[in-house]
């Protein structure tokens, strides 16, 4: 018997994950940004992630047509942040301070870290798409991440 979507749910809630808000823009140069813990390193040499992103969303299609992303890590105190950029609105970047990176994209203040990069390949996974990464340039802050587990946000004690 299939299992269910709340069985799933429940099983992957206790793997615990990282918080990154993935930003990038759609062919008009309308900046998009979503909140996504389906994120992981993939390769050092090249240095390549990977992000699944949800079929349905308009950040989606922003991804597809300009081929190019950041991952911004957020850091232990921007749960608003990943709240935030989790939400429906429609212009997320207007109260958010950032800076640009790779063409023009945002990448987050006071994050943990930021990887920028190109997309290189996109492969089906059910309602998600998941996009391989040719990662350009990186850059690192020394706080500690915000995490995710059992539904609820957590901080990584020292």
């Amino acid at each position: 018997m299939p299992i269910t979507q709340d069985e799933f749910r429940a099983a992957l809630s206790r793997f615990p994950s990282g918080v990154t808000v993935v930003t990038t823009k759609d062919r008009d140069g309308m900046l998009h940004g979503m909140t996504v813990s389906a994120f992981c390193s993939v390769s050092l040499d090249p240095p390549m992630v990977l992000v699944c992103i949800e079929k349905t969303t308009s950040s989606h299609s922003a991804l597809s047509d300009s081929g190019v992303f950041v991952v911004n890590i957020l850091s232990e105190h921007q749960r608003d942040l990943s709240e935030h950029f989790a939400s429906q609105l429609t212009h997320k970047f207007s109260d958010v301070d950032y800076k640009t990176g790779i063409d023009g994209l945002p990448i987050l203040n006071d994050i943990a870290a930021s990887l920028e990069c190109r997309v290189e390949q996109a492969y089906e996974g059910g309602d998600h798409t998941i996009f391989l990464g040719a990662v350009e340039e990186v850059t690192v802050n020394d706080v500690r991440p915000l995490a995710y587990l059992h539904g609820d946000y957590r901080a990584i004690p020292h």
